[in-house]
């Protein structure tokens, strides 16, 4: 599932919580990429990244509800929506929006980028605004027509709104406000190329970019650093009650400062993997992560400590080759188990692609021209999704290690009887 392909890893912890009771889930995975995008929705969670996949969390259950991969490309921004949809943009220059629970296509597509498109900001009143590596940022209007703003000079890869005001911030180092009307005023000069916005009470901002420093800009043009590290901050997010600001870093480190002060309270520690995407629980007691190593994490926002410490799973998968754990959090091993974004896998051998009952396939597997087997499932996953079945829905996972894919087709051989 990724947009550049990656080896299932054997040293992967065991993510038990795919299968827990209903306590706050510590992990999620099933992307088979860096995951580059978050969005909290009122009833699940929302993740997207470079496997060109959008997965609506259970993140309660830690269970995926349904997989949409429907983008040509790496999906790098979502926003929720204020009818409880989602919208999602990628290096498909396309941004979709989605109807509440998701579908298999988007129920509305906004063109006109001529790169990736890097950020989505909501306005209170619903307006959606976009900002991409054309340097454009745009205003869309329920129509699906577009103001474009031009100012910046190259990429564009923050936006927020900021008391009624729509602000970006580029590589260029600036970070510029527009008018209703698409006319733009230069707010600040920060020198280094910038990655993230986040806006804050007050009509304040918070941007962050190149040189790891998290700079606060009050609403008088009053400008303050943060010293969050040396390596570049790629994403920023605000709790609920604009009390905390996190900071997620290309090092891997994703620290939580208290606003206004701009105290560090804690630094979350990680597996030392570069952290892309970061996001607060709608009550703001918790926080989402995404990262390098393809996993959805949940932590305290008091303490930074991770949330929901992994239970006991059933026998089964507590066996199962460390290729195969990915994959329980869209399949399930029984046909009576709880619903999933994919297909059930028992009497996966000798059956023909597409054909479980009740199952929504997308079109191309539901064509039903392959019989699955220990040739055909080592091809799919050697090969990958994308090649093998071009046009699936499903991520797309792939195995470059001859001896963890040997375990794979034995763990489904026995597991899927």
């Amino acid at each position: 599932m990724a947009g550049s392909r990656s080896r299932a890893s054997a040293a992967a912890l065991l993510l038990l919580l795919l299968f827990a009771a209903p306590a706050a889930a510590q992990e999620l995975a099933g992307h088979g990429g860096p995951v580059r995008a978050l969005a909290v929705l009122p009833d699940a969670l929302a993740s997207a990244g470079f496997d060109q996949a959008i997965i609506l969390w259970d993140a309660e259950q830690g269970r995926a509800r349904r997989v949409m991969r429907w983008h040509a490309g790496a999906v790098n921004a979502l926003t929720a929506m204020p009818d409880g949809g989602l919208a999602s943009a990628g290096e498909d220059g396309r941004i979709a929006l989605w109807s509440p629970g998701g579908a298999e296509q988007p129920a509305k597509v906004l063109e006109g980028h001529t790169a990736p498109v890097a950020a989505l900001a909501v306005a209170p009143d619903g307006r959606l605004a976009s900002a991409g590596w054309d340097g454009m940022v745009r205003l869309w209007a329920r129509d699906g027509t577009a103001r474009v703003m031009e100012g910046h000079r190259g990429p564009v890869n923050g936006l927020a709104w900021v008391a009624g005001a729509l602000v970006s911030a580029g590589y260029d180092g600036t970070l510029r406000q527009w008018s209703p009307n698409g006319e733009g005023r230069l707010l600040a000069e920060l020198g280094l190329p910038q990655n993230t916005l986040a806006a804050l009470p007050g009509g304040a901002l918070a941007a962050a970019g190149a040189d790891g420093a998290v700079r606060l800009l009050a609403a008088d043009g009053t400008l303050r650093e943060l010293a969050a590290g040396s390596r570049p901050v790629v994403a920023l997010a605000v709790a609920p009650d604009g009390r905390l600001l996190a900071a997620a870093s290309l090092g891997g480190a994703v620290s939580l400062w208290n606003l206004p002060e701009g105290r560090l309270r804690a630094t979350l520690d990680g597996p030392g993997l570069p952290v892309w995407s970061v996001s607060f629980a709608a009550d703001g007691q918790s926080l989402w992560t995404g990262g390098q190593d393809r996993r959805v994490r949940r932590w305290s926002a008091a303490t930074g400590a991770p949330l929901g410490p992994p239970e006991a799973a059933p026998a089964a998968v507590a066996g199962s080759a460390p290729a195969f754990r990915p994959c329980v959090a869209c399949h399930a091993l029984e046909p009576g188990d709880i619903p999933m974004a994919g297909p059930h896998l028992h009497g996966l051998f000798g059956r023909r692609m597409g054909s479980v009952p009740g199952y929504a396939y997308s079109e191309r597997l539901a064509r039903g021209d392959i019989i699955w087997t220990p040739e055909t499932v080592a091809d799919f996953f050697t090969r990958g999704p994308d090649v093998v079945t071009p046009g699936t829905r499903m991520p797309v996972q792939t195995l470059g290690n001859p001896a963890e894919l040997e375990a794979l087709i034995r763990f489904l051989e026995q597991a899927t009887r």
